[in-house]
């Protein structure tokens, strides 16, 4: 009995914050949808800046779970600038909450509702959210020789002539680096190694396609690129090995009880245009993320181990900048499910927005 009350509220602490934010999705769609067909003979600068708004609202609800709720700690190791930028933001990529830390850092910045990803081509199926990002601004791409470079160079093109403020995150190992996969680990090690490349042990080899069409498609367009290293504690193991990192639901039951995140910026005019230039640049800097990882998992110095080499400095999200967005949304989902009418509306919402939005994903490149 008490063992099965403990259960039961363990999972209480992911079931009600997933709860609340799917819940609202219907109705922030509906928001979306009113705005899209109220812009339509509107300037599309105008649109996307009501959308960008629209997002953010949405995604500080997000925030608000994943930072306030669970108390998780976030250092920061460097400086994050204080004003907006259009930038790509590069990361290393162990977990689903990955994603989450490009909001992290976009709200400190007040660019939360610019953040825009580039995904894999599997995740537009998701219902409601697949189309959603889409029409955000996010770019679906597949692996390998399936990489459409016409369809990327299109869609950020398109970006660049309405003036879309950008936030792009790209992961550019292209999947997840998980410590108990050694057989994608020694793929990864093994394609750096025929490349004539370093190998690296606490990331996968990053592939440059995606990071170089974005950085050449939109160079004029860009400030900076934020090169971002990310690190969970609570992934060390007793035995010394690392585990691996928390996935969304892990983090919402407050599994992880910091995040360490290493910032730099680099100007884009540094970086070089030349693919093979541009390749060297990009394998460099995730030889950096390995030593940093190697450092917060492996010093010699136990007092030094779970953290980044430097000061990291702890940055508090203040519930002015989330609790708002949950009160409004929950404001517009309420009055849907009090009544029958609207809870038929709601339902509509899930199942009819999910269909057109897997036609409309089917008829992407």
């Amino acid at each position: 009995m008490l063992l099965s009350l403990v259960v039961h509220t363990y999972s209480l602490r992911y079931w009600f914050p997933a709860t609340v934010m799917l819940g609202s999705a219907p109705a922030y769609l509906l928001s979306w949808g009113v705005w899209r067909l109220l812009s339509s003979f509107l300037p599309t600068r105008l649109y996307h800046r009501l959308d960008d708004r629209l997002y953010c609202i949405y995604q500080s609800m997000v925030l608000f779970f994943f930072e306030n709720y669970t108390g998780v700690e976030i250092i920061i190791y460097g400086d994050i600038p204080k004003n907006k930028e259009n930038v790509i933001y590069l990361s290393n990529h162990q977990c689903t909450a990955d994603w989450i830390i490009a909001d992290m850092l976009a709200i400190r910045q007040s660019a939360l509702g610019h953040v825009r990803y580039v995904l894999k081509d599997g995740l537009k199926w998701l219902p409601l959210y697949g189309w959603y990002f889409s029409q955000h601004g996010g770019i679906y791409v597949k692996r390998s020789a399936k990489f459409d470079v016409q369809a990327m160079t299109k869609k950020l093109g398109s970006q660049n002539q309405s003036g879309a403020p950008m936030y792009l995150v790209i992961f550019p190992e292209g999947t997840r680096y998980n410590p108990e996969l050694r057989n994608v680990i020694a793929e990864s090690q093994a394609f750096a190694a025929k490349e004539g490349l370093a190998v690296l042990r606490h990331t996968l080899t990053p592939r440059m396609k995606a990071s170089h069409i974005a950085l050449e498609t939109m160079r004029g367009h860009l400030d900076a690129v934020y090169d971002v290293t990310v690190a969970y504690e609570g992934t060390l193991g007793v035995d010394g090995q690392r585990k691996p990192a928390p996935s969304m639901p892990e983090f919402l039951c407050k599994e992880c009880p910091r995040v360490h995140i290493h910032f730099e910026r680099v100007d884009v005019k540094e970086i070089p245009p030349e693919p093979l230039f541009f390749r060297r640049w990009l394998h460099e800097r995730f030889e950096i993320k390995d030593r940093l990882l190697a450092d917060f998992y492996e010093h010699d110095d136990r007092d030094k181990l779970c953290s980044f080499p430097g000061e990291g400095a702890p940055s508090h999200l203040s519930l002015t900048k989330t609790l708002p967005s949950v009160l409004i949304l929950g404001g517009l989902t309420l009055p849907l499910l009090l009544t029958e009418s609207g809870r038929k509306v709601y339902w509509r919402t899930w199942v009819y927005g999910t269909l057109v939005g897997w036609l409309w994903v089917n008829a992407l490149p």
